[in-house]
């Protein structure tokens, strides 16, 4: 089974509810991705929103990845530094693969992608991304070649005495 990656695909309907489908999905089974479960697709809507405004307004890109069947199954969105001297690197936000898909090397598949897009940026020199501590997904991106620059302990706060360490990791391309 293999994902194809597409950056900056075109924002339709069907784009919209493939990726609103899969953000609610990835909350919902524990994914790391801004909410915590559960969560409806009323929940999670508006935060797609504003991600989907930022790429229209071409302050992010969206690298999308489909099945063998077409169907969006992950997601990645690369935003742009606004401050002008942090403008050679970029952010990684959102990063989701459906949780019926892990475990088949889509994840791989689409940190090479990003990293493949990012290189192609004009004036980018890394990629700069948080994790949530605890998830583990922290030693699947130090596999994928991102190093743990920084960590500010307890500053997740998933749950009343389940504070969480937010982790930074960097590519340098």
């Amino acid at each position: 089974m293999t994902l194809t990656c597409q950056l900056d695909p075109v924002l339709d309907d069907e784009l919209r509810d493939g990726v609103l489908a899969l953000w609610t999905d990835v909350s919902n089974a524990g994914g790391a991705v801004g909410f915590v479960p559960p969560v409806t697709a009323d929940d999670v809507r508006p935060d797609l929103d504003r991600s989907l405004a930022a790429v229209e307004a071409g302050q992010r890109r969206l690298l999308v990845g489909r099945d063998e069947d077409g169907r969006i199954v992950a997601t990645a969105f690369l935003t742009y530094n606004s401050h002008r001297l942090m403008a050679h690197w970029l952010w990684l936000y959102t990063v989701m693969i459906h949780p019926g898909r892990q475990g088949r090397g889509y994840g791989r598949s689409l940190m090479a992608a990003v990293e493949q897009a990012a290189r192609g940026f004009h004036g980018i020199e890394a990629i700069r991304l948080t994790c949530r501590g605890g998830t583990g997904v922290d030693m699947f991106y130090a596999t994928c070649g991102y190093k743990e620059v920084g960590r500010v302990p307890a500053a997740i706060r998933v749950a009343p005495g389940d504070d969480r360490d937010d982790i930074v990791m960097l590519l340098t391309l």
